[in-house]
């Protein structure tokens, strides 16, 4: 039978804020903040539908319930923790990444290949979100995101700078040439709905805000942005650093070499615990050098 479980992390959170008697100190020893402890907590108190904590100014006290559920989750923890001592070694090579989709799909995943040929003893396992690392469900050894941004217990390093500008497949442009910002007017601009204000942006550095045009298409993820771009349905505003390898093969092209808009760095965010752990360590300097070579050609 399958198992009705809590989420891990909301149980970690719970557990160790019973324990200590405090959000705070709770905070300081899974290396997260004083937040996202009580969003674990609430999260787990949904769950359970029953309040797990009375709130006193700047203490909290358990109820008689969650007393009893301490008494439980406690013991479950320890024998986890003796067991992952025991046998854990078998699988500390695996190396447990989370990245947006957009930057897995177009960056990450065909890049792999060599890392593994660097580190065949390391096994990846690649998940994808745009979840802040705080609201993530689970611990990742390594999680991607744009940046740079603090986070409390995480050791931030950026790897990849990035800007964007207009492309589309050459046979749009064979169709609708593009000689000035303005002829974007007979086209049709592909909008994501994460990233409503791009083009605005663009259209007001290139010297034509509020450019009227003939259509818009708007879609919800940006992997979906590029694809409707390649499959020639209108202009994209594309990440330089994600279609280095369609401009290349000249399945994208860029008809105007500018203006293009800053956009924010990819950076990986470690928890300070596995900052010296081997398999990390091999990966964030190994997507480093691929950063810093992607620079060089662009």
């Amino acid at each position: 039978m399958r198992r009705s479980l809590p989420s891990l992390n909301a149980l970690r959170a719970f557990e160790a804020a019973a324990r200590l008697g405090s959000f705070k100190a709770a905070a300081g020893e899974l290396g997260v903040t004083h937040g996202a402890i009580g969003q674990q907590v609430r999260l787990l108190e949904d769950w359970l539908r029953a309040p797990l904590f009375e709130r006193h100014n700047r203490r909290v006290v358990l109820t008689p319930a969650a007393r009893a559920y301490l008494a439980e989750v406690g013991p479950a923890f320890d024998r986890l923790a003796a067991a992952t001592a025991r046998y854990g070694q078998a699988d500390s090579a695996v190396l447990r990444i989370n990245a947006p989709a957009t930057f897995a799909l177009r960056w990450l995943v065909p890049r792999l290949a060599s890392f593994r040929e660097r580190h065949p003893d390391v096994k990846v396992r690649l998940e994808t979100s745009n979840q802040s690392l705080e609201a993530l469900p689970e611990d990742y050894d390594v999680v991607i995101r744009g940046g740079p941004d603090t986070f409390y217990g995480y050791a931030m390093r950026p790897f990849l700078t990035d800007r964007r500008l207009p492309v589309c497949s050459p046979g749009l442009l064979d169709r609708l040439p593009l000689r000035t910002p303005g002829d974007l007017g007979a086209h049709t601009l592909l909008h994501t709905l994460s990233l409503p204000r791009l083009w605005d942006d663009w259209l007001a550095e290139a010297g034509v805000p509020g450019l009227a045009t003939v259509a818009a298409l708007s879609l919800d993820h940006f992997y979906l942005t590029l694809q409707a771009a390649l499959d020639g349905i209108g202009v994209a505003m594309g990440p330089v650093a994600l279609i280095e390898g369609d401009l290349a093969r000249e399945r994208l092209v860029a008809p105007f070499t500018g203006p293009s808009l800053p956009a924010r760095s990819y950076c990986t965010y470690v928890r300070n615990d596995g900052v010296s752990n081997l398999s990390i360590t091999h990966f964030l300097s190994w997507i480093e050098e691929e950063g810093s070579q992607l620079l060089q050609r662009c």
